[in-house]
């Protein structure tokens, strides 16, 4: 299968000639959902946002779909079919859920009644809510109108950073069943984490960082039972306790 996505040997920083990726390696099929975890400082964060051009990578190869999108714009990557949901401020608090969806599709020169339709379907709440200010939602319910607005476009890859990030136990698992639910309708999901062990239990394949290396990858299930992936990332403790 060709992949959607691809990473090759990026370097990348916030500083010049300070790379905090260093020569990261990356993939992703259609439809497929890939978790990316590892420790602070590992650069997880780093990579979602060089692959979605926040961050121009000093040196390799980004690409999608078959072009090289490296150092395009993030507005250009959008209008490929690839969107990214922050871990903050990925709402804007003085809209209602509504209007919050609307700006989600402001490139869109369709219809959006369609497919508000469709994302008030997968996300009940936000339906109960759409004409709620989303400054009043709660943590989860931001994150949900979060994924909404960046799905009104309809992407085919969608890139979330942290969304289990300052949530309660509940709420986590509200937000992680959405995600999935988002990847059985075909999306392909980059999902940064810190939560390792709930990410890895739901994705296809995963990535562990390491100072900026892909240090293991493979299926998701594997990694999560891999003595040196538990010791080193899910805590010593997880694999005497759990499996």
């Amino acid at each position: 299968m060709t992949n959607l996505l691809e990473v090759e040997n990026v370097y990348a920083g916030y500083v010049q000639d300070l790379n905090i990726l260093q020569g990261i390696n990356f993939r992703i099929a259609p439809g497929e959902l890939v978790a990316v975890i590892g420790p602070n400082g590992a650069g997880k964060s780093t990579l979602a946002k060089a692959i979605f051009g926040i961050l121009n990578p000093n040196k390799g190869k980004i690409g999608f779909k078959g072009e090289n999108i490296t150092g395009l714009r993030s507005d250009q990557i959008v209008c490929r079919g690839m969107c990214y949901v922050p871990q903050i401020a990925n709402v804007f608090p003085s809209l209602s859920v509504e209007e919050n969806l609307e700006m989600g599709a402001y490139i869109s020169k369709g219809a959006l009644r369609s497919q508000k339709d469709t994302i008030f379907t997968m996300f009940p709440r936000l339906a109960q809510r759409r004409k709620q200010r989303a400054g009043t939602l709660s943590g989860g319910e931001r994150q949900m109108l979060a994924m909404g607005r960046a799905l009104m476009l309809d992407p085919d890859l969608l890139i979330l950073d942290e969304p289990s990030a300052a949530l309660s136990p509940i709420l986590v698992n509200s937000v992680f069943e959405q995600i999935k639910a988002i990847n059985q309708t075909g999306k392909a999901i980059v999902l940064v984490e810190q939560n390792a062990k709930k990410a890895l239990m739901m994705a296809d394949r995963g990535y562990v960082l390491e100072n900026g290396r892909d240090r293991f990858e493979g299926p998701g299930i594997e990694l999560l039972n891999d003595p040196k992936v538990g010791e080193l990332y899910l805590g010593a403790a997880y694999h005497a306790k759990d499996r």
